[in-house]
């Protein structure tokens, strides 16, 4: 979703209330609430089959709900980002949800008895604005609130939680940085990517660089802002069908106006790829390359209100990194907004705002064929152009599981009907 100094131009979004906790974040691993109410963790919708097109009150196609936890159940006002974590140990699944007022922990591996454990709140104040993600077994969590940093929080310690919920507190807090729209990390070289920071910072608002291969002492080394502030962004170690940089980092940032590709191997010393634009540019927002890291798939989240387009998602020919082109659009069946998409396999899974979560077909993506063959949608009342409904959705769990944080119903965990 835009940061919120865009949005009070552009009048497009009505924010949350914000909690009346401080978000000092105090108290330790086994105080129980601790003064502060972590919510109860009540499941408001148990497991619901999708038969004849619904599922309780949810429209859906192909996908079944296992549960629902709505914001009560957290003691939050609304929803944003969400994450996954596996633990290797004993293959348990954790959903990590975004949080006006902090980041929730809830064990999904038993879908008929899911455990909310509990809670870390905010670094400082509530935002609308979360994002979280995992490298290893920590969870990495900025937010747009005002000289929050970036939490690191030790995932293990979810593995004996008594008495939950619990009030949790962070293992670092890195705070060279102050606000931040996103964080995105790159697992296999152990980095961490902040975007969205204050625009008059060292690197324009851009992409910092911290290494956080000793995850509770992350270490600042340098950044990129030579593109201007970056929203959103994906880094990969690159092994694509340009030769010219396989084994190179390369960072490709969603920057409002335009699409940035930078080669960030060398972090005293990145290095411009190129920028590029697209027609009816509303506002440049996130995007996801295919596996094969020929094609990137990007979302305008703008294009829709000013346009008038259905949910519009571009895929781009990446083949040379140097001379990408638009290879084809897609129309969704709605003008809901697209937001965050995410690709598994042949699968894009799409979290639509209003219309919810959709999973498009790109298996023949190369021959500018893709179909939308699931939906599951978690805003019942409309789909219209509007920013409520679906923020995120995460797919990668080895189990099917397909975890979905609704801004204004909370946590939905869904599987593929059989």
């Amino acid at each position: 979703m835009l940061r919120p100094t865009l949005l009070a131009l552009l009048a497009v979004l009505v924010l949350f209330g914000c909690s009346s906790d401080d978000g000092s974040g105090s108290g330790s691993d086994g105080d129980n609430m601790n003064g502060t109410n972590l919510g109860t963790g009540l499941v408001a919708t148990s497991a619901t089959p999708c038969q004849g097109g619904t599922a309780s009150i949810y429209s859906c196609n192909g996908y079944d709900l296992l549960f629902q936890m709505d914001l009560s159940a957290f003691a939050a006002s609304s929803g944003n980002d969400i994450w996954g974590w596996t633990d290797t140990s004993n293959n348990k699944e954790y959903a990590i949800i975004g949080l006006d007022n902090g980041t929730a922990f809830v064990d999904i591996t038993d879908t008929q008895n899911p455990v909310y454990l509990g809670k870390l709140l905010t670094a400082t104040s509530s935002s609308t604005w979360r994002d979280v993600k995992v490298f290893g077994n920590h969870a990495f969590i900025v937010a747009e609130a005002a000289n929050h940093g970036m939490q690191v929080f030790d995932l293990t310690k979810l593995r004996n939680v008594e008495n939950p919920p619990q009030q949790f507190t962070a293992d670092a807090r890195y705070t060279e940085i102050g606000n931040a729209h996103n964080i995105v990390i790159n697992e296999e070289m152990g980095f961490a990517y902040p975007v969205g920071t204050a625009r008059n910072d060292a690197f324009n608002g851009g992409v910092h660089f911290i290494d956080i291969q000793n995850p509770t002492s992350p270490n600042g080394i340098g950044g990129y802002g030579t593109n201007g502030y970056t929203h959103d962004a994906q880094v990969i170690t690159y092994n694509g069908p340009d030769t010219d940089y396989t084994g190179r980092e390369i960072f490709i940032g969603a920057n409002e106006n335009q699409i940035a590709i930078a080669d960030i191997t060398d972090k005293a010393n990145p290095v411009e790829i190129g920028t590029l634009v697209y027609s009816n540019i509303g506002y440049t927002h996130q995007g996801w390359f295919t596996e094969d890291q020929r094609y990137f798939i990007l979302g305008d989240e703008l294009d829709e209100t000013d346009f008038g387009f259905n949910s519009r998602t571009l895929v781009f020919d990446l083949t040379d990194l140097d001379n990408p082109t638009l290879h084809t659009t897609y129309l969704g069946p709605t003008g809901a907004i697209d937001h965050n998409g995410y690709v598994l396999g042949d699968e894009f899974f799409l979290a639509n705002y209003t219309a919810g979560m959709r999973v498009l077909d790109i298996s023949d993506i190369e021959n500018e064929n893709i179909t939308e063959i699931a939906f599951f949608d978690t805003y019942p009342s409309n789909d219209t152009a509007r920013f409520d409904g679906v923020w995120s959705v995460y797919p990668f769990f080895a189990s099917g599981k397909i975890l979905v944080n609704d801004i204004n119903s909370g946590l939905f965990v869904l599987e593929k009907s059989n």
